[in-house]
């Protein structure tokens, strides 16, 4: 009776987790095989004969016939007296098989051998999770929302696999609802211990990519193609485009009539302000089209230092850098050159580097990456929007303040 149960959760497995015939018989034999190593030590001398389709299971174990007083290994070998008990013409020498029934193996045993079957097929549908998922990696996901974590959200899809959309993976404006559906990017799939770790993410550029290839045709069919994606997720994103065929702008059709192409993917990334700009081999262009919406005057490279000097009018300067110097951040990520501001016809300005011996280098980088590299860009801003767009503190900004007046008032 107990070979019959444990036989019929077989083809219950097999049903359920769709594992092929052959791989079933494998997991099987191995279970069956663990547990006659246990009781009897070894279980080379076994054969195991399985049709789960049928639910028949037979297991027989082989001995040599030895003299009643030669039995050294009782698992190899059996006396002739009890060889001849199963057939009296037994001889010594000769080979005999014998029928092991489950209950012989005890009823501990059989418990332990149904954990140990479901633990395998798991560890076998893990396996078939990874190779799905990492086959995956880069592309959009959909799974709806199971679990609200305080660092994460853990989300199920259909087939009920648990993917993890971690806190920094999130946009900062995310807000998830239980059951709630949510698209992301498969971003990494590892295997921790026998389970699959599938992290999803929202803030990834490669989001923003196939968000393109899924909302614009012309990027699913290669005739747009996407040279560079940069972000700073939840606020502002540029993204370099380029076309091969001379008839199709590639801007109008990433962007589409009054927006309604690219409507859907800010939707989708929290209104996120996205740029789309014209690539171009001409890199005083491409870093001139980098800063849009600002027009810039002049540009000056220098490829050494991977820094550019862009000159602009006055009332230009703070679209090119941008609420919270945004704006300037990403031209720089998406050109691969620093981007230094100056305004056009100011004259008797100070670089900030000249401030060295009084303001500490780690301040002068702090307000560089906002784009402010002299004395009178900071000067012309208010302390409240200085805090804003650099991470320094109130107290040492008045102080950079101070010093940079004192330098003009000489």
């Amino acid at each position: 009776m107990e070979n019959l149960a444990l036989i019929e959760s077989f083809s219950e497995f097999k049903d359920d987790k769709l594992i092929d015939r052959v791989t079933l018989m494998t997991i099987l034999e191995d279970v069956f095989r663990n547990a006659l190593k246990k009781k009897f030590g070894d279980d080379d001398n076994f054969d195991i004969i399985i049709n789960p389709d049928k639910g028949d299971l037979e297991i027989w174990r082989n001995r040599i016939v030895v003299a009643d007083d030669a039995v050294e290994n009782e698992n190899q070998e059996i006396s002739l007296s009890e060889a001849q008990k199963i057939e009296p013409d037994f001889e010594v020498g000769e080979d005999v098989s014998e029928e092991v029934k489950l209950f012989d193996l005890g009823r501990r045993s059989i418990l332990a051998l149904r954990q140990n079957l479901i633990a395998k097929i798991q560890e076998h549908d893990n396996t078939n999770i990874y190779k799905q998922f990492k086959d995956l990696e880069g592309e959009i996901y959909a799974a709806e929302v199971h679990h609200i974590r305080h660092r994460a959200v853990i989300l199920l899809d259909d087939e009920g696999n648990e993917l993890i959309l971690p806190k920094d993976k999130q946009i900062p404006s995310d807000f998830f609802r239980k059951g709630e559906n949510v698209r992301g990017i498969i971003e990494s799939v590892e295997l921790k211990g026998n389970k699959p770790n599938i992290v999803m993410s929202r803030t990834a550029p490669a989001f923003l990519e196939k968000l393109f290839e899924q909302e614009i045709p012309e990027v699913f069919d290669g005739l747009i193609s996407i040279k560079n994606v940069v972000r700073i997720p939840g606020e502002k994103a540029k993204v370099a485009v380029d076309s091969y065929d001379d008839r199709i702008d590639p801007v109008g059709a990433c962007v589409g009539m009054k927006g309604s192409r690219i409507h859907g993917i800010v939707r989708e990334l929290g209104n996120e302000n996205i740029d789309v700009i014209n690539y171009t081999n001409n890199l005083q262009l491409y870093i001139t089209r980098s800063l849009s919406p600002a027009r810039v005057t002049s540009v000056k490279i220098d490829e050494e230092t991977k820094r550019v000097e862009v000159i602009l009018k006055p009332e230009e300067v703070s679209k090119a850098i941008g609420r919270g110097g945004h704006n300037i951040r990403l031209a720089g990520r998406l050109t691969g050159y620093e981007i230094d501001v100056f305004r056009e016809g100011v004259e008797e300005d100070v670089e900030l580097s000249e401030f060295s011996d009084e303001i500490e280098s780690w301040i002068i980088q702090e307000f560089s990456k906002v784009g402010l590299d002299t004395a009178k860009s900071i000067l012309e801003q208010d302390v409240n929007d200085l805090v804003k767009r650099t991470d320094l503190e109130v107290e040492t900004i008045e102080d950079v303040i101070r010093i940079l007046k004192e330098e003009f008032e000489e």
